[in-house]
């Protein structure tokens, strides 16, 4: 997000994200408060302009926060998450891809929520090939 200042410089805005798990669909859910460059909450639609348009609205909602009260949340709801991991999973470790290691789990999980905010940049220590085009 974000644009570009009358100095040149590139503008931008920071999210917290935290993982809490659902219970009902037994995986991790995403959460997310933007800020913008002057560390002022970013509205909802500011907060949609990150997502891809494909999800936002769909799969990204603005919902009360399970441990946070009074505060709204980007959440990327968990309905799916588990059949489209099991996808995923299932096309790194075709043919004679490796075998998918427990420990990468969350490096999986946040690769999979890149592709729904892809503006959003991780720090992956760790690189694997999910077998897909991205």
């Amino acid at each position: 997000g974000g644009g570009h200042s009358s100095e040149g410089f590139v503008r931008t805005r920071s999210y917290n994200l935290s993982i809490t798990y659902d219970k009902y669909y037994q995986v991790p859910r995403c959460w997310l408060f933007g800020y913008d460059e002057d560390a002022k909450p970013l509205t909802h639609q500011q907060v949609f302009e990150d997502m891809s348009q494909d999800h936002a609205k769909k799969t990204v909602t603005i919902d009360p926060h399970p441990h946070i009260a009074g505060v709204a949340h980007a959440s990327i709801h968990p309905c799916k998450h588990s059949a489209t991991l099991k996808k995923i999973i299932d096309q790194m470790e075709s043919g004679d891809g490796p075998q998918m290691r427990p420990d990468l789990s969350v490096l999986l999980f946040l690769k999979f929520i890149s592709s729904i905010i892809p503006t959003i940049e991780y720090d992956f220590t760790v690189n694997f090939d999910t077998g897909g085009a991205n």
